[in-house]
């Protein structure tokens, strides 16, 4: 029997943007209220943007063709979306009914900054980005099919492993982010050696179970109502998870081509 909406919304997502009073229903009653595929339409207009914006970047990057590369023509554009990116989803986090303005810029910024970064991965490992896409559009609907059909069943016991294990993961970011501040790192974990192929296994399932929490969620926000805007907010929100995600699948491929 499916938990009553006020007792699924007690805790938290591991995704740090939707937390457990995000999707509360705050509007004025006769407002519009928030739907599933209001939700799906701005997700997909976002990542339509996304994609846009790092065809640009990567275009630019790939000059006259990827056997001359001109990476340094994107490194602004990259530097803009990585500042800019971080900002905009900040105000999105505080100010959430500016969603409908700020979620279609963050994935524009986010845009720039994927397209900088995957045109190096590209060049260093050619074929890598196709397969990091494959991989994350595959991950992303194998997971909501498995969501929706009932295989996979977000309970207490599961958020609380993702939201700690979410946790855990960006503690040891931060501490290595740190580190490198004074010339070192975490042993091993980005290496392509065993336990760090292993850390970036345990990181790209940690992110893609945060897809399940964020479905979870947005399926509450409509369930209790919440007002038009979230639809914004909800798509800024996987867009977050998506972009990490992403991002992780592209180590995690790095490493093991390195092994190669």
């Amino acid at each position: 029997m499916r938990q009553p909406p006020s007792s699924h919304l007690a805790i938290r997502s591991g995704n740090p943007v939707l937390g457990a009073d995000t999707f509360r229903a705050t509007s004025f009653p006769g407002a519009q209220a928030m739907t599933l595929q209001g939700t799906v339409n701005k997700t997909g207009l976002s990542l339509l943007i996304l994609l846009a914006t790092a065809t640009y970047t990567w275009n630019l990057g790939a000059g006259d063709g990827l056997a001359k590369p001109d990476v340094q023509a994107t490194v602004p554009w990259t530097m803009v979306g990585l500042v800019g990116g971080l900002i905009v989803a900040l105000v999105t986090t505080f100010k959430k009914e500016w969603a409908p303005v700020t979620a279609p810029a963050y994935a524009a910024l986010e845009g720039l900054l994927l397209g900088g970064i995957s045109i190096v991965f590209e060049m260093k490992y050619p074929g890598i980005v196709s397969q990091a896409v494959f991989l994350t559009f595959g991950t992303l609907g194998a997971l909501l099919m498995a969501y929706r059909s009932g295989l996979i069943r977000v309970t207490d016991n599961l958020r609380l492993g993702i939201v700690a294990a979410t946790g855990g993961i960006a503690v040891v970011y931060l501490i290595s982010f740190v580190m490198s501040f004074f010339g070192t790192s975490i042993p091993m974990i980005h290496s392509s050696g065993t336990m760090g192929i292993i850390f970036s296994l345990v990181v790209v399932t940690i992110a893609a179970f945060n897809l399940v929490l964020d479905f979870d969620f947005i399926e509450q926000a409509v369930e209790n109502g919440a007002p038009k805007y979230m639809e914004w907010y909800a798509a800024f929100g996987l867009m977050v998870t998506l972009v990490w995600l992403y991002l992780e699948i592209l180590r995690l491929l790095s490493k093991l081509q390195e092994r190669r």
